[in-house]
């Protein structure tokens, strides 16, 4: 390579993160045997590009591709037999997503082999397209939107895929997609838009032939941060990601949002105002699971509020959080084309002591069930500086059933509606709420056991309050009326099970919001 030309790659390069000092060194490698790579190379990228002014590239992508259609998009379809790995009948296998259409910033994949990485350049022969659209000639640097992995063994199983900003997602046993998880978030919740880091290369490491896991090195870049990122995933009855971490802010973050959540809630049993579709329920989601350091066990049931919503649970070292699917019926949602009831839950398992600091949880108002309305991740108390290194890991793990449960009894529904007493005229506005617990000793009381909801509400009147056996679920079922004040403004409403002092399930917490004056009907 000539000089004049190697000067004009290490430039090109440097735009990506890749510094021309790393590139220029005497011995480094820039042939087509690979340039050497591991995780403290990486970091060094990371650390590197965050001493240089953010630079982006989204959009640089041939008109075209900006312009495509989604049925179009959709019939850009990479050839299954050009998938990395197949050749080499390894478990895995990857398949690469073609930028266009939302997917407009390009992403560098590199193929990682006895440690050495070799970018895997873009090649328009890798896929397939029966779109009408024309797209031209596409250059050879093009790049790519993400890709997707598959694992092999008796039978082909879509696993994993990344593609858009750092989003990802996976699948348990039930081999269905849902919620996402995200790299990083940035200023999630405030009032000015939120910055959406982007993974702007990976690293594929080519896995044994006899190894049940994969691992995938990303490279993060925003205006706020950089990060370098491992993932080792292995699949299972529960995917298991773990997820090591390197952030180099470039500046002070106001809300930082680690190992975060992404999913939709539209209605459901407890929130209906957005039930117009003929289908009962429609989320990807029901719950945010939170299991303390203290050891607590709390169920927050997710809704869809009429405006943007955050709440805060402060803990210390908490022991884990998640999304929840917990609601696994079928005839709840009639969904025959995308199957809700099979959606995976998502558990985030902390590595290390994470300190102080609050899982937030911001809901954000939809009317349909294609916008992701949820977001759930853990927001340290200390703020993050530039000039510093931050190091931290947590599993995730992706299937119906997480992989630590309370051995209290759990929520199993929660149901709200108009408060008072059947046959008798309502004097005053009030709300029902209806909960229902099983699991734990619950199903082992004996008749007559003096079972008690203890119930607190940040505001209002508490009556009406009961809690019966409800053999149904081998459970119990409490319920209790809410009188609200003249405010609008949410009340958060916490209540658990107890015998005598015994406590016997899970902390129900809720935040509900009140209708103004003028709207509450007594009927």
């Amino acid at each position: 390579m000539k000089r004049r030309d190697l000067l004009k790659s290490a430039a090109a390069l440097a735009a990506w993160g890749i510094p021309p000092a790393l590139l220029l060194q005497p011995g480094a490698v820039l042939a087509d045997d690979g340039q050497p790579f591991d995780l403290a190379w990486l970091k060094g990228q990371a650390r590197s590009l965050a001493a240089q002014p953010y630079v982006s590239h989204k959009g640089e992508v041939p008109k075209s591709l900006k312009d495509i259609n989604w049925d179009d998009y959709q019939a850009i379809q990479f050839k299954a037999d050009k998938s990395l790995w197949r050749k080499e009948n390894l478990p895995f296998q990857a398949r690469l997503f073609h930028l266009g259409l939302f997917f407009q910033t390009p992403v560098h994949m590199h193929e990682v082999v006895d440690g050495k990485a070799r970018e895997i350049k873009y090649d328009s022969s890798l896929f397939k397209y029966t779109g009408k659209q024309k797209l031209g000639r596409l250059p050879s640097d093009l790049g790519y939107a993400g890709f997707r992995l598959l694992f092999q063994t008796n039978f082909e199983l879509d696993i994993s895929a990344f593609l858009g900003a750092s989003y990802f997602r996976a699948v348990g046993e039930e081999k269905q997609y849902g919620l996402s998880a995200r790299g990083l978030a940035i200023d999630t919740g405030l009032p000015r838009p939120e910055e959406f880091p982007m993974f702007t290369a990976f690293w594929l490491e080519r896995p044994r032939k006899e190894s049940n896991k994969v691992t995938v090195y990303a490279l993060l870049d925003s205006p706020s941060t950089t990060g370098a990122y491992v993932f080792d995933i292995t699949p299972g009855r529960n995917l298991v990601m773990d997820v090591d971490v390197a952030l180099y802010p470039r500046k002070p973050i106001e809300r930082l949002g680690i190992a975060p959540l992404t999913s939709m809630y539209q209605y459901g049993e407890n929130d209906r105002r957005m039930a117009w579709d003929w289908r009962p329920e429609i989320h990807d989601t029901d719950g945010l699971q939170l299991w303390t350091g203290a050891g607590e066990w709390l169920w927050r049931p997710l809704v869809n509020p009429t405006g943007v919503r955050v709440n805060s649970y402060f803990d210390n070292n908490p022991r884990g959080f998640g999304l929840l699917q917990r609601d696994r019926n079928f005839d709840h949602y009639q969904d025959d084309g995308v199957f809700y009831e099979r959606r995976p839950s998502l558990w985030v398992e902390p590595k290390g002591q994470w300190g102080k600091g609050a899982v937030q949880l911001v809901e954000i108002p939809t009317v349909d069930e294609t916008f992701d309305n949820i977001v759930a991740f853990w927001n340290p108390e200390e703020k993050v500086q530039p000039g510093k290194e931050y190091l931290l890991g947590y599993r995730l793990h992706w299937g119906a059933i997480p992989p630590v449960t309370p051995s209290l009894a759990s929520v199993q529904a929660t149901r709200t509606g108009l408060g008072g007493v059947v046959g008798q005229k309502r004097k005053y506005f009030s709300w029902r709420f209806a909960v229902d617990f099983s699991g734990g000793a619950l199903g082992m009381l004996e008749n007559g056991a003096k079972v008690e909801a203890v119930i607190s509400a940040s505001r209002g009147k508490v009556e009406i309050t009961s809690a019966r056996p409800l053999t149904a679920i081998k459970g119990y079922r409490a319920m209790f009326d809410l009188v609200p004040d003249d405010s609008t403004e949410p009340i958060n409403l916490r209540m658990y099970l107890k015998l005598g002092g015994q406590t016997l399930t899970e902390t129900w917490i809720y935040q509900y919001t009140p209708l103004p004056v003028a709207e509450r009907k007594l009927y």
